[in-house]
């Protein structure tokens, strides 16, 4: 079974907090248009800070964001 993209976890993540793309967006303190890209997985690897920043606004560890089993 092949592992769960960035996109699909960042989703999954952000739909089981409640909240919505610009919610996260704002959150995060990165653009929603950005926040989209992701989620669609049109974003190769994001920095390390945006990784940071998303999984801090998802309270999750940056690694639960790279390992879907983390």
């Amino acid at each position: 079974m092949p592992s769960k993209k960035l996109g699909e976890i960042v989703r999954e993540l952000r739909e089981a907090k409640g909240l919505t793309q610009a919610q996260l967006a704002e959150r995060a303190q990165i653009a929603l248009s950005y926040v989209t890209v992701i989620e669609a997985g049109q974003q190769g690897n994001p920095s390390r800070q945006i990784l940071q920043r998303l999984a801090r606004a998802l309270d999750v560890p940056a690694k639960r964001l790279l390992e879907p089993n983390a």
